[in-house]
């Protein structure tokens, strides 16, 4: 089965180059220049991935990401024509998975789809794997990993792939402390880790949120100052 990647950029050229290059990986690309027209497809069509821009001309990408996050959780991918910060922290807290800064390289594009879209497939998609305990349960957290939903105190979380995949290896680790670059790493795999990359911290802190978690007393995920996160055990 292909996957389906909506591409939601005004810039013809754009997105003529994402097309093509995902095109030529086996994807099936369905483009659009405006929110409007893309808003319209996504509520009667289903996709596995969507890249995003931020400079739209009729709805800017981070209210897009936002309409998205509101009934879907397959990854979101921010394009930026800004090399800032707050550009970046700003898609991450509204949902998005990752965001590639324009001008970029297409082949570095193509590689961060394939690892969004195995994370994907790997928390969605992994109804064989018998020998695997596919529900975790702790202090009024649900988490199935097989039909990738989690239940806090039987209220639903709407949880990004990325968020279930953090929330998930910290749950695995049974109160055990686990460091923001071993996150990054084992979410991201060969993705290039630096100590000024808080994009863990940001997905964090958009967990607790829904969680309605605090640093300061945390019930659920506690931060070791220096060290990184772990699940709190004594609730």
């Amino acid at each position: 089965m292909l996957e389906k990647i909506l591409v939601v950029d005004d810039e013809h050229e754009i997105g003529d180059l994402i097309e093509l290059y995902l095109t030529n990986e086996g994807y099936t690309v369905f483009k659009f220049y405006s929110a409007r027209d893309a808003l319209a497809y996504i509520v009667t069509n289903e996709l596995d991935l969507a890249i995003l821009d931020v400079m739209l001309p009729d709805m800017n990408g981070f209210k897009l990401c936002q309409k998205i996050r509101e009934k879907y959780t397959y990854p979101i991918i921010m394009l930026t024509a800004k090399d800032e910060e707050i550009d970046k922290i700003t898609g991450l807290t509204l949902g998005a998975d990752d965001y590639i800064t324009k001008p970029f390289r297409p082949l570095e594009m193509v590689a961060r789809v394939k690892a969004q879209l195995r994370r994907y497939k790997k928390y969605n998609l992994s109804r064989s794997e018998d020998t695997e305990d596919t529900v975790i349960v702790h202090s009024g957290l649900v988490m199935d990993i097989k039909t990738h939903e989690c239940l806090l105190n039987e209220r639903p979380l709407a949880l990004t792939p990325t968020e279930f995949s953090i929330l998930r290896i910290l749950l695995e680790q049974k109160g055990s402390v686990v460091s923001a670059e071993e996150l990054f790493h084992r979410i991201w795999k060969d993705e290039y880790y630096n100590k000024s990359n808080n994009t863990i911290t940001v997905h964090i802190r958009h967990l607790r949120e829904k969680m309605d978690d605090t640093v300061d007393n945390p019930k659920y995920i506690k931060t070791i100052w220096g060290v990184g996160y772990k699940i709190e055990t004594q609730i």
